[in-house]
């Protein structure tokens, strides 16, 4: 059974969740893709302030397709989290707390988690119109100019997902196959 999850997350939230473990995340998230966190780093590394507030934000690897006239969102699958992988480390110290993606995440990525208590979801790829059902609204907070890849500000009700890396570590993409050799 998944568990319940309102977002923002709180500490003792992330502090529970265990890598394998099904979730339903209801709440705000944000959607952001390659081109919007380079262009959130690159501010920050100037010392602008950013458009949008990363504290306890949960942020979703994704570029909705073109919305139908019936819908909140078109196809809103995940992308690959590795993507990120270079910016979200600054992020994370940032006071993000979540992440939802799909594929294993870098090194730096997991220790900035572990440091700062921040947990990654992944989501089924290839399910886009699927976890699309689950956006009850869905506006550009950031950067336009990207099109597919700006920055969305969504409100979510049981989109599922599941722990691939807890706060602690615990990493459902590690595993160990035993072939018999």
């Amino acid at each position: 059974m998944a568990k319940k999850l309102t977002l923002p997350l709180t500490k003792t939230d992330i502090a529970t969740l265990r890598a394998g473990e099904s979730v339903l995340l209801s709440g705000e998230i944000l959607l952001a893709r390659d081109a919007a966190h380079k262009r959130l780093c690159d501010m920050l590394e100037r010392g602008e302030t950013l458009p949008v507030d990363l504290e306890n934000a949960t942020i979703y690897y994704c570029g909705p397709t073109a919305t139908p006239p019936d819908r909140v969102i078109g196809s809103a699958g995940p992308t690959t989290s590795s993507r990120m992988d270079a910016y979200a480390p600054m992020l994370i110290r940032l006071g993000m707390t979540a992440m939802i993606g799909k594929g294993p995440r870098a090194a730096a990525v997991v220790d900035a988690m572990v440091e700062c208590g921040c947990v990654y979801f992944a989501a089924l790829g290839g399910a886009g119109a699927l976890l699309a059902s689950a956006f009850v609204s869905v506006e550009v907070a950031a950067f336009p100019d990207l099109g597919t890849e700006a920055v969305r500000r969504a409100v979510v009700r049981d989109f599922p997902a599941i722990v691939a890396i807890d706060a602690a570590g615990g990493n459902a993409y590690d595993v160990t196959i035993d072939n018999g050799q």
